[in-house]
């Protein structure tokens, strides 16, 4: 395995180590777990598509695409909402 050289605020990669140091790993193996731990956008898109055939599946229910960004519009405005309180 070949190591790389990442360059990022110090204060950045001080608050990285300290998560790390906290969890008793080093801030490379914490990175590396880190990065095996979070999905691509591919990875993000393939899962949401099996999650929305699935619940199409048991329940019978599949919007359209404009309802699909309908309900989107409605949950970032109620989170922006939430936000501002």
């Amino acid at each position: 395995m070949s190591d790389a050289n990442v360059r990022i605020p110090e204060e950045a990669r001080d608050r990285l180590a300290a998560i790390a140091a906290a969890e008793g790993m080093s801030l490379r193996a914490y990175l590396a777990r880190l990065a095996d731990t979070l999905l691509t956008p591919a990875e993000r898109a393939e899962r949401a598509e099996q999650a929305r055939a699935a619940l199409e599946e048991w329940t019978g229910y599949a919007p359209t695409r404009a309802q699909e960004q309908d309900l989107d519009s409605e949950l970032d405005r109620r989170l922006a909402e939430a936000g501002a309180r």
